[in-house]
Protein backbone atom coordinates (compact mmCIF):
# COMPACT_ATOMS: atom_id res chain seq x y z
CA UNK A 1 0.00 0.00 0.00
CA UNK A 2 1.44 3.51 -1.50
CA UNK A 3 1.18 5.90 1.38
CA UNK A 4 1.53 9.84 0.07
CA UNK A 5 1.61 13.48 2.50
CA UNK A 6 -1.55 15.45 2.57
CA UNK A 7 -0.86 18.74 0.85
CA UNK A 8 -3.15 21.68 -0.08
CA UNK A 9 -6.60 21.23 -2.51
CA UNK A 10 -5.33 22.90 -5.76
CA UNK A 11 -7.39 22.98 -9.32
CA UNK A 12 -5.52 22.70 -12.24
CA UNK A 13 -6.55 23.75 -15.60
CA UNK A 14 -5.55 24.12 -19.28
CA UNK A 15 -4.72 27.12 -20.59
CA UNK A 16 -3.85 26.78 -24.62
CA UNK A 17 -4.89 28.88 -27.59
CA UNK A 18 -7.61 31.26 -28.38
CA UNK A 19 -10.46 29.42 -26.05
CA UNK A 20 -10.95 30.43 -22.67
CA UNK A 21 -9.26 28.32 -19.88
CA UNK A 22 -10.97 25.41 -18.87
CA UNK A 23 -11.01 23.20 -15.72
CA UNK A 24 -10.24 19.77 -16.41
CA UNK A 25 -8.68 18.33 -13.69
CA UNK A 26 -9.19 18.97 -9.81
CA UNK A 27 -7.31 17.69 -6.97
CA UNK A 28 -8.99 15.53 -3.90
CA UNK A 29 -8.99 17.30 -0.62
CA UNK A 30 -5.80 16.67 1.27
CA UNK A 31 -3.73 16.63 -1.66
CA UNK A 32 -2.41 19.16 -4.40
CA UNK A 33 -1.25 18.57 -7.87
CA UNK A 34 0.72 21.26 -9.84
CA UNK A 35 -0.52 22.36 -12.71
CA UNK A 36 0.75 21.28 -16.10
CA UNK A 37 2.87 23.35 -18.28
CA UNK A 38 1.74 24.78 -21.82
CA UNK A 39 2.97 21.86 -23.76
CA UNK A 40 2.40 19.60 -21.62
CA UNK A 41 -1.32 20.57 -21.26
CA UNK A 42 -2.48 19.81 -25.40
CA UNK A 43 -5.42 21.02 -26.38
CA UNK A 44 -7.60 23.15 -24.66
CA UNK A 45 -11.10 21.51 -24.98
CA UNK A 46 -15.12 23.27 -25.36
CA UNK A 47 -17.08 23.24 -21.80
CA UNK A 48 -19.14 20.44 -23.03
CA UNK A 49 -16.34 18.32 -24.77
CA UNK A 50 -17.19 14.68 -23.83
CA UNK A 51 -14.56 12.11 -24.44
CA UNK A 52 -14.90 9.72 -27.57
CA UNK A 53 -12.71 6.94 -29.25
CA UNK A 54 -9.45 7.59 -31.01
CA UNK A 55 -8.73 11.00 -28.36
CA UNK A 56 -5.57 11.18 -27.19
CA UNK A 57 -5.21 11.63 -23.61
CA UNK A 58 -2.92 12.16 -20.73
CA UNK A 59 -3.57 10.33 -17.45
CA UNK A 60 -1.05 11.43 -14.47
CA UNK A 61 -0.74 10.29 -10.95
CA UNK A 62 1.15 13.03 -8.65
CA UNK A 63 4.11 11.40 -7.84
CA UNK A 64 3.32 8.21 -9.02
CA UNK A 65 4.56 7.28 -12.49
CA UNK A 66 3.93 3.25 -12.13
CA UNK A 67 0.00 4.63 -12.45
CA UNK A 68 0.51 7.25 -14.74
CA UNK A 69 -0.11 7.26 -18.75
CA UNK A 70 1.57 10.19 -20.26
CA UNK A 71 -0.33 9.44 -23.83
CA UNK A 72 -3.09 6.93 -24.49
CA UNK A 73 -5.33 6.08 -26.87
CA UNK A 74 -9.36 5.68 -26.16
CA UNK A 75 -9.93 2.82 -27.84
CA UNK A 76 -12.74 1.98 -30.27
CA UNK A 77 -14.82 0.46 -26.88
CA UNK A 78 -14.60 3.73 -25.08
CA UNK A 79 -12.19 1.81 -22.87
CA UNK A 80 -7.95 3.15 -21.68
CA UNK A 81 -5.90 1.02 -20.42
CA UNK A 82 -3.83 1.79 -17.48
CA UNK A 83 -0.68 0.58 -15.56
CA UNK A 84 -1.94 -1.38 -12.66
CA UNK A 85 -5.97 -0.02 -13.14
CA UNK A 86 -6.19 -2.23 -16.18
CA UNK A 87 -9.42 -1.01 -18.66
CA UNK A 88 -11.24 2.28 -17.70
CA UNK A 89 -14.31 3.40 -19.44
CA UNK A 90 -13.48 6.84 -20.88
CA UNK A 91 -15.92 7.49 -23.69
CA UNK A 92 -19.09 9.63 -23.29
CA UNK A 93 -17.34 11.23 -20.33
CA UNK A 94 -15.78 14.35 -19.20
CA UNK A 95 -12.60 14.81 -18.37
CA UNK A 96 -13.39 15.52 -14.60
CA UNK A 97 -15.89 12.54 -14.90
CA UNK A 98 -12.91 10.24 -16.26
CA UNK A 99 -10.69 11.49 -13.33
CA UNK A 100 -12.88 10.76 -10.51
CA UNK A 101 -13.50 7.55 -12.29
CA UNK A 102 -9.40 6.85 -12.16
CA UNK A 103 -9.59 8.18 -8.38
CA UNK A 104 -12.16 5.54 -7.57
CA UNK A 105 -10.61 2.72 -9.11
CA UNK A 106 -7.10 4.09 -8.08
CA UNK A 107 -8.04 3.98 -4.53
CA UNK A 108 -8.33 0.53 -4.29
CA UNK A 109 -4.75 0.46 -4.71
CA UNK A 110 -3.29 3.64 -2.67
CA UNK A 111 -4.57 6.18 -0.56
CA UNK A 112 -5.71 9.52 -1.45
CA UNK A 113 -4.65 9.28 -5.35
CA UNK A 114 -3.95 12.84 -6.79
CA UNK A 115 -5.00 12.20 -10.89
CA UNK A 116 -4.49 14.91 -13.54
CA UNK A 117 -6.64 14.21 -16.97
CA UNK A 118 -5.61 16.29 -19.57
CA UNK A 119 -6.92 15.92 -23.36
CA UNK A 120 -4.08 15.98 -26.06
CA UNK A 121 -5.41 15.42 -29.31
CA UNK A 122 -9.34 15.22 -29.93
CA UNK A 123 -10.36 12.66 -32.96
CA UNK A 124 -13.29 12.33 -31.72
CA UNK A 125 -15.22 15.45 -32.45
CA UNK A 126 -15.17 15.97 -36.57
CA UNK A 127 -16.93 18.18 -39.13
CA UNK A 128 -16.61 17.91 -42.72
CA UNK A 129 -16.56 19.74 -45.53
CA UNK A 130 -16.93 18.51 -49.33
CA UNK A 131 -17.01 20.39 -52.78
CA UNK A 132 -15.46 23.63 -54.05
CA UNK A 133 -13.03 24.19 -51.82
CA UNK A 134 -9.30 23.95 -51.68
CA UNK A 135 -8.98 21.48 -48.91
CA UNK A 136 -11.94 19.41 -48.26
CA UNK A 137 -12.07 16.39 -46.10
CA UNK A 138 -12.98 16.09 -41.94
CA UNK A 139 -11.26 18.73 -39.73
CA UNK A 140 -11.35 18.34 -36.22
CA UNK A 141 -13.38 20.38 -33.90
CA UNK A 142 -11.82 20.99 -30.14
CA UNK A 143 -13.94 24.32 -30.09
CA UNK A 144 -16.66 26.51 -31.19
CA UNK A 145 -16.21 26.80 -34.86
CA UNK A 146 -18.90 29.03 -37.54
CA UNK A 147 -19.33 27.84 -41.19
CA UNK A 148 -17.12 30.56 -42.15
CA UNK A 149 -14.09 29.60 -39.86
CA UNK A 150 -14.61 25.72 -41.58
CA UNK A 151 -14.37 27.01 -45.20
CA UNK A 152 -11.30 29.22 -44.05
CA UNK A 153 -9.47 26.38 -42.90
CA UNK A 154 -10.73 23.67 -45.79
CA UNK A 155 -8.30 26.89 -47.53
CA UNK A 156 -11.11 29.16 -49.10
CA UNK A 157 -13.42 28.14 -52.02
CA UNK A 158 -12.62 27.60 -55.49
CA UNK A 159 -13.20 29.87 -58.70
CA UNK A 160 -16.48 28.57 -60.01
CA UNK A 161 -18.27 27.37 -56.45
CA UNK A 162 -22.21 28.14 -56.23
CA UNK A 163 -21.51 30.54 -52.87
CA UNK A 164 -24.73 31.41 -52.71
CA UNK A 165 -25.91 27.63 -51.89
CA UNK A 166 -23.96 26.08 -49.50
CA UNK A 167 -25.26 23.19 -48.15
CA UNK A 168 -24.75 22.44 -44.47
CA UNK A 169 -26.00 18.57 -43.27
CA UNK A 170 -26.18 18.55 -39.47
CA UNK A 171 -24.35 15.28 -37.90
CA UNK A 172 -28.09 14.57 -35.82
CA UNK A 173 -31.36 14.32 -37.90
CA UNK A 174 -35.27 14.68 -37.75
CA UNK A 175 -37.93 12.70 -35.26
CA UNK A 176 -38.55 10.61 -38.75
CA UNK A 177 -34.53 9.62 -39.44
CA UNK A 178 -34.34 12.52 -42.43
CA UNK A 179 -31.61 14.35 -42.36
CA UNK A 180 -31.42 18.34 -41.04
CA UNK A 181 -30.00 20.85 -43.52
CA UNK A 182 -29.81 24.69 -43.58
CA UNK A 183 -28.70 26.47 -46.65
CA UNK A 184 -26.26 29.11 -46.67
CA UNK A 185 -25.23 32.49 -48.97
CA UNK A 186 -21.67 32.74 -48.68
CA UNK A 187 -21.57 35.83 -50.50
CA UNK A 188 -24.55 37.69 -48.49
CA UNK A 189 -22.28 36.72 -45.28
CA UNK A 190 -18.94 38.28 -47.28
CA UNK A 191 -21.09 41.49 -47.44
CA UNK A 192 -22.20 41.53 -43.86
CA UNK A 193 -25.85 40.31 -44.75
CA UNK A 194 -27.69 37.58 -42.61
CA UNK A 195 -25.26 36.80 -40.46
CA UNK A 196 -27.27 34.08 -38.63
CA UNK A 197 -26.49 32.00 -41.19
CA UNK A 198 -23.19 31.77 -39.91
CA UNK A 199 -23.61 29.63 -37.11
CA UNK A 200 -21.93 27.48 -34.86
CA UNK A 201 -21.13 24.10 -36.26
CA UNK A 202 -21.85 20.76 -34.22
CA UNK A 203 -19.93 17.44 -34.05
CA UNK A 204 -20.76 15.29 -37.37
CA UNK A 205 -21.58 18.76 -39.59
CA UNK A 206 -21.00 18.24 -43.35
CA UNK A 207 -20.67 21.14 -45.88
CA UNK A 208 -21.41 20.61 -49.04
CA UNK A 209 -20.06 23.34 -51.11
CA UNK A 210 -21.67 23.00 -55.03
Amino acid sequence: MMRHMPFAAATLVIVLGPLAPVPVAQAPQGAVAAAPTRAAAGVAVAPDYVIGADDVLSIMFWRDKDLSAPEVVVRPDGMVTLPLLNDVQAAGLTPEQLRQRVTEAASKVMEDPTVMVMVKQINSRKVYVIGQVAKPGPYALPGPMSVVQLLSLAGGLLEYADKENILVIRGERQADGKPISQRVNYADLMKGRRLQQNFELKPGDTVMVP
